[in-house]
């Protein structure tokens, strides 16, 4: 999977309106200048995290309006990851959801589901259950989309290979013939 179309979810009007305050905010535009998976940036990462959120938890009638704010601040994070630093304790994986949070609640009023759901979207890494159906619903649609994040950048690197762009079309050939 690619990262989300943005002329996909520019479609949904509802979607974009949720988002405006967050996606015009300098701090969240931040977003764009660290990698989150391989090529993909947290800004974009959040988005389509954002978008299917909304999706899902439109189509079952929760609170699609909390769980897409939330899956859009959820990496507010503003670092390099992949670079240890001495002031941040802990492992980002285990720490990054509280520190996102605190970014966005200096940014925007957020309720207490969308913090709930910004501090436990790494379950079930954060050992603490989400409290909501939405906090669960955002930690499954971020696990999705880092794995597609992923998976596509290893498929376009497997297939740049050119042995293996061979291997390829002829294993193809042979299951065409047989």
């Amino acid at each position: 999977m690619k990262p989300l179309s943005k002329e996909l979810s520019n479609k949904d009007e509802e979607f974009q309106m949720i988002i405006k305050e967050l996606i015009v905010n300098e701090t969240v535009q931040q977003m764009k200048n660290y990698k989150q998976h391989y090529e993909t940036t947290c800004f974009d990462h959040c988005y389509t995290a954002a978008y299917y959120c909304y999706l899902i938890c439109k189509k079952y009638h929760l609170d699609y309006h909390s769980a897409t704010r939330a899956a859009m601040l959820h990496d507010l994070f503003l670092y390099d990851w992949r670079v240890r630093q001495p002031d941040r304790k802990g492992f980002h994986a285990f720490t990054h959801g509280k520190k996102a949070c605190e970014n966005a609640c200096k940014l925007f009023d957020l309720n207490e589901k969308e913090k709930d759901i910004i501090i436990k979207h790494m379950w079930p890494v954060t050992i603490e259950f989400p409290k909501s159906i939405e906090g669960f619903v955002l930690t499954l649609v971020d696990k999705y989309c880092a794995i597609s994040e992923s998976f596509e950048v290893f498929r376009s690197h497997l297939f740049m290979k050119q042995s293996f762009r061979y291997a390829y079309v002829l294993l193809s050939l042979i299951i065409i013939k047989f």
